[in-house]
């Protein structure tokens, strides 16, 4: 938007396309605006903006913007509070003679768009919960055709190919909230179809691929490469003897449980003395970098004309792990692992990995895992990034 229609819409009275703030006092809010703002319930196909800095009459609060201020307001995208990522800048401007902070809001491709598990709309001025009404109108918005390939149908599949158990048991609560559930008393069509599991529009419910992924029976019999391919070798190359191997695969939940289990049971102990009589034990890696690197490979992988898994060949002295697609969106070689630099070519898994608690910030495995290597005492992170593969590899501690 241009500085001119950013002036009059702030000049403009307060509506469900704006919302103004004297500062961050009430971060809640801020987050609730912008999850409201990319619901886009009105159907404007516009963005929402956020002025922060600015009084409820559009007159200027005095407020000094700061490059902290803008930081704070640009990780509140991508801390794991709002799901999907909603797409939105953050600008300092001055309009009017006054200096604030600009927060312009993108309608999201697949709504309804949740602030720790509740749906945000704008009701002209007012910021509300949606109603199950609400949300059917939210879900109803997305259409196929536009869609990322994690939340496009699957022809082949069925709401009978869905563990709706496990669904109402693990996924459901860990996704929305408790009172939230209880208001709104859906069926379960409509409970899979808010949260993307089945599409919204056919008069009969198909499982997408996020569906089908987070909470099928037997995923990899629907995408043959929703697995992971676990080797041990004897030895430093792929040609030595193998101690150990197996093809883990399930539901989400399950995959991601199980994978973990195996990884640590191979871990190995040393005890070591650091002062006279005293013990400590170390690991030869430790738990959380391989969980880290493991998850972003389950997550960040292509699932899109492909039956490859995700492997991981764990060597004498090194644990490769390979995650099937290259490098997406705003993400290069050259500035792959970089702080800040990431973007998701499964959206919508990531937000059912972050709902699972399998993610607590997008956008930190990495820098997570070369803290906790080099904590342990190991050789740094290395990465090969081609195009069709990015290939972590950690070292041993010597």
């Amino acid at each position: 938007m241009t500085d001119a229609e950013l002036e009059r819409l702030l000049a403009d009275v307060e509506s469900d396309q704006s919302e103004r703030k004297q500062s961050l006092a009430d971060r809640d809010k801020i987050r609730e605006a912008i999850c409201a703002f990319a619901n886009d319930l009105p159907n404007h196909a516009a963005p929402g903006v956020l002025y922060i800095g600015a009084k409820d009459d559009g007159s200027c609060a005095g407020l000094a913007v700061t490059d902290e201020l803008l930081r704070t307001l640009a990780d509140m995208r991508s801390d794991g509070n709002i799901v999907p990522i909603p797409s939105m800048t953050v600008q300092k401007k001055v309009l009017n003679r006054c200096e604030m902070a600009v927060v312009t809001v993108e309608p999201s491709d697949a709504p309804p768009v949740r602030y720790r598990g509740r749906t945000c709309i704008r009701v002209g001025p007012r910021r509300a919960y949606a109603t199950p009404e609400e949300e059917r109108r939210l879900t109803e918005k997305r259409r196929a055709r536009d869609l990322p390939f994690d939340i496009r149908p699957m022809p082949v599949a069925t709401t009978a190919d869905l563990d709706i158990d496990l669904f109402r048991r693990t996924y459901l609560p860990a996704s929305v909230a408790p009172e939230i559930i209880e208001e709104n008393r859906r069926s379960v069509e409509q409970q899979l179809a808010s949260l993307r599991l089945v599409t919204a529009e056919a008069a009969q419910s198909v499982p997408t691929v996020l569906g089908v992924l987070v909470i099928g029976k037997d995923p990899q019999a629907l995408l043959p490469g929703a697995y992971v391919q676990f080797i041990r070798f004897d030895g430093t190359e792929l040609t030595d003897p193998v101690r150990d191997a197996e093809a883990i695969g399930g539901p989400l939940p399950e995959l991601i449980r199980m994978v973990e289990e195996k990884l640590e049971a191979h871990i190995e102990t040393s005890r070591e003395f650091v002062s006279g009589p005293i013990e400590t034990a170390q690991p030869s890696y430790p738990v959380v970098a391989i969980q880290q690197l493991t998850r972003n490979a389950i997550l960040h992988r292509t699932y899109e004309g492909t039956n490859a898994p995700v492997r991981i060949n764990w060597f004498s002295d090194r644990i490769e792990i390979l995650s099937p697609g290259g490098p997406y969106g705003q993400v290069t070689r050259a500035n792959f692992g970089g702080p800040g630099v990431t973007d998701y070519r499964n959206l919508h898994l990531a937000e059912a990995m972050r709902n699972l608690g399998y993610v607590q910030k997008f956008g930190v495995g990495i820098a997570l895992s070369r803290k906790e290597l080099e904590k342990n005492g190991n050789p740094p992170l290395e990465f090969k990034i081609e195009d069709t593969y990015v290939l972590a590899i950690l070292r041993g501690r010597t």
